[in-house]
């Protein structure tokens, strides 16, 4: 939204501004005068008094009138359709209230004096310090450190799912001793049986020729060692069941198999070590120069603020090209540099104050007063070159400040507004003539 006319009546005085649709400077106006001016101006747009009346054109495009009378009801029109679209429910007309914005929020977020513009860029000073160094350096060691912390997360998570399991590996081993004690007591119960059953065999051949009832003896010791022989392979097999268990808990195949894994896996493990070594190593490299580059802000914080940093640093960049030419004293130009990063600041709330997205007016009230002459005019250009989102109205009492605004209205890229010294009613336009 934009101001394109303003008509104040005042008693017998009538003062009507035209303003340009990016930026109006208005010149010659002391400090209670512009404390007044910027009164009615941010005030019009929301439940003002009667006798200050608006044409305003909304971000849509919308041509819209606010007629307040010093008598009768407030209106307002839809120029393009000429229809009367005032609040039906008989309520004040607030452009503000219409966004979702506030009187108080409106006067704080929408004025900016040079005092706001200090305390702005004050708080801004890690965003300063960071707009100082040397930008591609910057963010080369930020991606660097980045990359580094992604390789070196990568390779914890790779070293921290390489270890086997300790009890699983204690498992497997006493399951695999137990195999190994049951397969050696079948195997001494499988010669004992054999050599009984063959003593038994030829004791019973013996027997048969000479005394038969000698044989039962000796058959039974022979199925005695047949059976002993059984019982030992039913332990061999639970043993062979027990170990398969556990090996299958640790994913192997077989005992063998095992433990080629874990050689492989100790081979592997070295080599993920050595590699995370590395990885630690590049990364300590890189967050050693980001330090140096950057001091104790962290990387994350400065990738989340990098549009603000490389803003802040093409102003410096702007700034101290266009005002090479002035007589600025040492500090002069950071100075410069910092106060249009923070009016760049409030320009931008401007152009988002309203909740469904409505641009307001901005009013800004003798920002460089303070400021070595020879750089208010880049500054000055580089407000120009932001302004028509939002509108910028520039008050002031500074000749510097006129007379870059006097040549710029050549172009027709500002208008100025300057009062005569006339104390008759005046009515000012945006050529400057009254």
């Amino acid at each position: 939204m934009r101001i394109s006319r303003m008509v104040i009546e005042a008693g017998r005085h009538t003062i009507a501004l035209d303003l340009h649709p990016r930026m109006t400077v208005v010149t010659g106006v002391n400090e209670v005068e512009r404390e007044s001016l910027a009164g009615e101006l941010l005030g019009a747009l929301g439940p003002s008094r009667a006798g200050v009346h608006l044409e305003v054109v909304t971000d849509d495009g919308r041509q819209v009138a606010v007629f307040r009378p010093t008598s009768g009801r407030s209106r307002v029109v839809d120029v393009a359709r000429g229809a009367d679209i005032t609040p039906a429910d008989g309520s004040e007309v607030d452009l503000y209230a219409q966004h979702g914005v506030d009187l108080a929020t409106a006067r704080r977020a929408l004025k900016v004096t040079e005092a706001d513009l200090a305390t702005q860029a004050r708080a801004d000073t890690v965003v300063q310090r960071l707009a100082e160094v040397d930008q591609t350096r910057l963010w080369a060691v930020a991606a660097r450190v980045r990359v580094t912390d992604e390789a070196l997360q990568a390779e914890s998570a790779a070293v921290g799912t390489a270890p086997e399991d300790a009890e699983i590996i204690d498992q497997i081993e006493r399951r695999h001793h137990r195999l190994e004690a049951a397969v050696e007591r079948l195997n001494r119960t499988r010669r004992a049986a054999w050599i009984l059953t063959a003593m038994a065999v030829a004791g019973v051949i013996g027997a048969l020729a000479f005394r038969p009832v000698l044989a039962l003896p000796l058959i039974g010791v022979g199925v005695v060692a047949l059976a002993a022989s059984f019982v030992y392979r039913s332990r061999v097999a639970r043993a062979e069941r027990e170990e398969q268990e556990a090996l299958d808990a640790a994913g192997a195949e077989s005992y063998l198999g095992f433990h080629l894994r874990r050689i492989d896996g100790l081979v592997s493990e070295n080599q993920a070590r050595q590699r995370l070594l590395t990885a630690a190593a590049d990364h300590r490299a890189a967050a050693a120069a980001w330090f140096d580059v950057a001091g104790d802000v962290s990387v994350d914080w400065a990738m989340e603020h990098h549009t603000e940093i490389a803003v802040a640093a093409r102003l410096r960049d702007d700034v101290r090209n266009l005002g090479v030419m002035g007589s600025a004293e040492p500090g002069q130009q950071d100075l410069a540099a910092d106060l249009a990063h923070a009016l760049l600041g409030h320009m931008g709330k401007a152009r988002t104050l309203g909740t469904l997205g409505e641009t307001f007016p901005l009013v800004i009230d003798e920002p460089f007063a303070s400021l070595d002459p020879g750089l208010k005019a880049p500054l000055l250009e580089l407000v120009a070159r932001s302004a028509g989102s939002p509108q910028v109205i520039l008050l002031t009492a500074d000749e510097d400040v006129a007379s870059w605004a006097r040549l710029e209205a050549l172009a027709g890229t500002v208008s100025v507004l300057e009062p005569t010294p006339d104390v008759q009613p005046v009515r000012a336009r945006a050529d400057g003539v009254a």
